[in-house]
């Protein structure tokens, strides 16, 4: 029995938002005007760190980075979500919900270890100055950088792989896109291996991460409070708020998706909070890195006034 659903089950039905298709119509221009503001900002950042001199330092380019991934994660989720709001159908292949799931995994995965590799860089900028341009030199940065894709791709592989090693009774899935513990609920078989493997290689990757993250801060604050002056001490911690204010949306609500009991979940919660750590936190993202950057700012003066000669 459990072999011939699995067979016959050849496509997923997304749930999506809403029921409603007045409110579905209206989330539809929404989540379009985020999906353009998104890419939109997330390019003119990528756009200012190519082709500003004055940008190109290891820390704009963890941010043009961290960019690109942001444009690839929304991207993994929000094109078909927008064509769900217009289909009636609302369906999506076995196949295509596989290469989702892996695709959201291992771009949320790359982000936790480059947002590690932004705390880095600013623990040596503001703890090692003098020694920062050694310490974070170009070749470390391509390694921090090849190093996170390398392990969010690992950590996407497994969690994919056994997801879709399961048999399937139900093809409903209560939410937006294809993620892990949606699709687990749709099992016939015992989910519990997949459980345990979220939570401990998942549990690496998000809380790993978001350790060393913690630990960079506890050496920069240190830092920091010997600084003598109210003033001094602001403008040296200053350079740090965008990063913690994207930290604090992206692992806020990744770690309550993940990391809670079974008992706890709620479908509606989860696609609330899932929207925040999917769509919100990189639409939020070049806001918070550029309209509080003054450098990016006037670097982009620069190539406007350049272009504007021509």
């Amino acid at each position: 029995m459990h072999e011939d659903n699995h067979s016959i089950i050849s496509e997923f039905i997304l749930v999506g938002l809403s029921d409603s298709q007045e409110l579905q119509n209206f989330l539809f221009v929404i989540f379009l005007s985020i999906y353009i503001i998104t890419v939109g900002g997330n390019v003119y950042i990528i756009f200012a760190y190519t082709f500003s001199s004055s940008l190109h330092t290891p820390m704009y380019f963890f941010l043009a980075n961290f960019s690109f991934l942001d444009i690839c994660y929304i991207t993994g989720t929000v094109p078909k979500m927008l064509a769900n709001f217009l289909s009636e159908q609302k369906t999506i292949s076995i196949y295509g919900c596989a290469i989702q799931m892996y695709c959201v995994w291992l771009l949320g995965g790359t982000e936790c270890y480059i947002l590690a590799a932004m705390a880095y860089d600013r623990y040596n900028a503001i703890c090692h100055p003098l020694l920062y341009k050694v310490i974070v030199n170009n070749v470390i940065c391509m390694q921090l950088i090849i190093g996170s894709w390398i392990i969010g791709a690992i950590n996407s592989l497994i969690h994919t792989v056994l997801t879709f090693s399961l048999t399937f009774c139900s093809n409903k899935i209560n939410h937006f896109f294809c993620d892990a513990p949606p699709v687990l609920e749709l099992s016939c078989t015992s989910t519990w291996i997949n459980e345990l493997v979220i939570f401990h290689i998942g549990g690496c990757v998000i809380i790993g991460s978001f350790i060393l993250i913690m630990m960079s801060y506890v050496k920069i604050i240190s830092t920091v409070l010997k600084v003598h002056s109210t003033s001094g001490r602001w403008r040296t911690f200053s350079t740090c708020t965008s990063h913690l204010i994207v930290v604090t949306i992206f692992y806020g609500s990744g770690i309550f998706m993940y990391f809670r009991p079974k008992s706890s979940y709620g479908m509606h919660q989860d696609r609330v909070v899932s929207v925040m750590y999917t769509v919100v936190a990189p639409m939020l993202n070049p806001f918070v890195y550029s309209l509080r950057n003054s450098e990016v700012k006037l670097a982009m003066k620069r190539i406007l006034y350049q272009l504007l000669k021509f």
